[in-house]
C-alpha cells in the first residue's frame, strides 16, 4: 500500500512539473492575438502604435487606482514624471516589517515616491494596518488592495515584492523578497 502511495505522489509531482513547464511556455510565447491586457501583440518588423504594458523591464507599468489609508485615492499614472517604488506587503510578513524602516529612510532621503500596497484582503483586520503604520512611523502613502486586484495585475506571489518604475512610467526592476537600504539605493540610482 505504501508503495502505491509513493508512486501516486511521484506521478502527481511529475504531472505538476509538466503542467508548470507548459504553462510557462504559453505565457512566454503567447499567440499573436490580443493579450488580456488589451495591448495588441505586434509581429516582428511591424510598427507598434501604442506602448506595451507589462512587467518586463522597459514596459509601461500597469496602471491602477487604490484608496490610501487616509481615504484619498491614488493612481499610478498620477506619478508620471517621478521615480516610483511600488511595494506589495502585509503586516503578518516578517520580511516586510524588516524592510519598512529602510523604505522610510529611502523615502526621506531621495525624491522617490513610494506606493506601499497592502494586501488588505489577507489581513485579519484593517486596524492591523493602522497599528503597523503608526508603530513604524511610516510617512509614505499606504494603499489598500482589498480585493487583491492590483496584486493579481502585478502577478505578486511572495511578499514583499517591489517594482521600481522610472519617470516615464516604465518598469526598470522587479524584486522578490526583502531589500535593505543599500539594495534600494542601488535600484534607485539605476532609475
Amino acid at each position: 500500500m505504501k508503495k502505491w502511495i509513493i508512486i501516486l505522489g511521484i506521478t502527481a509531482l511529475f504531472g505538476w512539473a509538466v503542467y508548470d513547464f507548459t504553462d510557462k511556455e504559453t505565457k512566454e510565447n503567447p499567440s499573436p492575438k490580443e493579450e488580456s491586457s488589451g495591448t495588441k501583440m505586434v509581429a516582428e518588423g511591424e510598427a507598434q502604435s501604442t506602448p506595451q504594458t507589462g512587467l518586463k523591464k522597459g514596459q509601461n507599468a500597469p496602471d491602477f487606482t487604490l484608496t490610501r489609508l487616509n481615504g484619498e485615492t491614488a493612481k499610478l499614472s498620477d506619478y508620471r514624471g517621478q521615480k516610483v517604488l511600488i511595494n506589495f506587503w502585509a503586516t503578518w510578513c516578517p520580511p516586510c516589517r524588516a524592510e519598512m524602516p529602510d523604505m522610510e529612510k529611502l523615502y526621506n532621503e531621495t525624491d522617490i515616491e513610494i506606493l506601499a500596497v497592502n494586501l488588505t484582503g489577507t489581513e485579519s483586520a484593517r486596524g492591523d494596518v493602522n497599528n503597523f503604520v503608526q508603530e513604524l512611523e511610516l510617512t509614505f502613502p499606504i494603499l489598500l488592495d482589498h480585493e487583491a486586484e492590483v496584486m493579481g495585475k502585478y502577478q505578486v506571489g511572495p511578499v514583499p515584492t517591489s517594482i521600481f518604475v522610472d519617470e516615464d512610467g516604465k518598469v526598470q526592476s522587479f524584486v522578490l523578497g526583502a531589500m535593505n537600504y543599500d539594495m534600494m539605493m542601488q535600484r534607485y540610482e539605476d532609475l
